[in-house]
């Protein structure tokens, strides 16, 4: 009997050493001394961010990053790492990126009945790699810096990290998870509801939080009723986004584009309006209400309004609805519907795709947003560039963005786009006033934003 207590204890002793040994090491153990960076030289603080998705397609985290690095710390950028990062962001010798593994093939799919079969067996993989990520494969940092969403399981492994770790968790909210699994499932979906609980539930873990409007930070102390600090971020372009006041320069550009070849000799003569809109293709942006717009003002130019200028429509992005639409368009123009509008995808890199906002004429946005309180980040590029806008209004956040008829126009319609896209087209002046609110917009930046806020936040600038 004395003999199997003892066998008893040992394993059990045995058991908890391991266990305590597996434990990840803590920040303010490991790190007495100020972290150091690639270059050698001491860093003011150290953080992370976690990315559960692509990086390089993730700019408002990129952002924090190159702020955190300038401002004096040492990061590290955790995630996927598909597509082409920042420039700045491979060559700072204070950033470091940390790859997570992609999702087995079997795993990703479309299909509503097999995406519920799949999504646990995706959690759990995602689950291990993160965990891996942020408690072994990374030193202990001070701060981590979360994108949510996906909240799923981003949030619970964050805040089981930091607590073990401690390490101070700041939640950086882009939009809310749960409302976007509803376009997916519908609003009285069962994961829907869990959803919305684990992330009210776990997001209360964190030492403070940034979110990208007013409306938004209102959410989240009233609805959430979050405690910790709430402050709003709102999104402002990066020194790589800027206007360009050469008109030879633009159009020289657009012309060498290999999507433009087909109209390159209107592109020179100044005889066509370049259109440019990026997209995730995902179900919150619907992609059809230009492509309506665009028929109908083929339409009208061959009929109605004959003085109307034809259109070169750039789509930059990648999605899982992209196939879908170019298979739509490219029916249209078999159909002879979009005789005096072209529209090309493109995937460009970071430079180019700066260049390419700078040189086109408008941008659309048909970013719908899922809770009403989030905004796209692509009309903060577009303003960086000096670009005037036109997009879906129909949501709260909107006038925090864009100023009606001062930098940006809103529609709720193809029907009103396709009126947008008439008067500003045929009445060079009104496209002009909006250009120039766009470029007074561009004098905002991202640093005077960051800063005071986030760079306060984490002790890199003073109070």
């Amino acid at each position: 009997m004395i003999e199997t207590i003892i066998s008893i204890a040992f394993y059990i002793s045995t058991a908890i050493t391991l266990l305590i040994c597996m434990l990840p090491s803590q920040y303010g153990t490991t790190t007495k001394d100020k972290p150091i960076a690639k270059d050698d030289s001491p860093s003011k603080t150290n953080a992370q961010i976690l990315v559960l998705g692509d990086i390089g397609r993730s700019p408002r985290m990129q952002y924090h990053a190159l702020s955190i690095a300038r401002g004096g710390g040492q990061v590290d950028i955790i995630g996927y790492h598909e597509s082409e990062l920042h420039p700045d962001i491979s060559s700072h010798p204070r950033i470091s990126i940390v790859a997570l593994p992609p999702h087995p093939a079997y795993l990703q799919t479309s299909h509503k009945l097999l995406f519920l079969l799949f999504a646990p067996l995706k959690v759990l993989f995602q689950v291990a790699c993160l965990w891996t990520a942020l408690a072994y494969r990374t030193k202990p940092a001070k701060w981590l810096l979360v994108q949510n969403p996906p909240s799923i399981p981003s949030l619970a492994i964050a805040s089981a990290v930091c607590f073990l770790r401690q390490t101070f968790l700041v939640i950086d909210w882009h939009n809310f998870g749960y409302t976007i699994l509803t376009l997916k499932l519908g609003d009285g979906h069962p994961l829907v509801r869990i959803s919305k609980w684990y992330e009210r539930r776990f997001c209360r873990s964190a030492t403070a939080h940034l979110c990208v409007t007013s409306a938004m930070a209102s959410v989240l102390r009233k609805d959430f009723r979050l405690q910790a600090p709430v402050l709003p971020l709102h999104d402002r372009p990066a020194s790589h986004l800027r206007p360009i006041a050469d008109t030879n320069i633009r159009r020289e550009f657009l012309a060498a584009l290999p999507e433009a070849q087909s109209v390159r000799p209107l592109i020179l003569s100044g005889n066509i309006r370049v259109l440019v809109s990026s997209t995730s293709w995902t179900a919150d942006e619907d992609f059809s209400l230009l492509i309506d717009a665009l028929c109908r003002y083929s339409e009208l130019s061959k009929t109605s309004k004959p003085v109307l200028p034809p259109i070169l429509a750039i789509i930059t992005g990648k999605g899982p609805q992209k196939e879908m639409y170019v298979n739509q368009i490219a029916e249209l123009e078999r159909a002879g519907r979009l005789e005096n509008a072209t529209i090309r995808t493109a995937w460009l890199s970071t430079p180019d795709y700066a260049q390419l906002l700078a040189s086109a004429s408008l941008g659309v946005s048909l970013h719908t947003s899922s809770s009403g309180v989030d905004l796209p980040m692509k009309v903060v590029d577009m303003f960086g560039a000096g670009l005037p806008v036109v997009g879906w209004n129909r949501f709260e956040a909107w006038p925090e963005l864009v100023t009606e008829g001062l930098n940006g126009k809103g529609f709720g319609s193809s029907e009103q786009l396709v009126e947008q896209l008439v008067e500003l087209f045929g009445d060079p002046s009104k496209l002009e006033t909006l250009r120039t609110g766009a470029l007074e917009e561009s004098n905002r930046r991202w640093d005077d934003e960051w800063n005071p806020v986030a760079g306060k936040l984490l002790g890199l600038y003073p109070a």
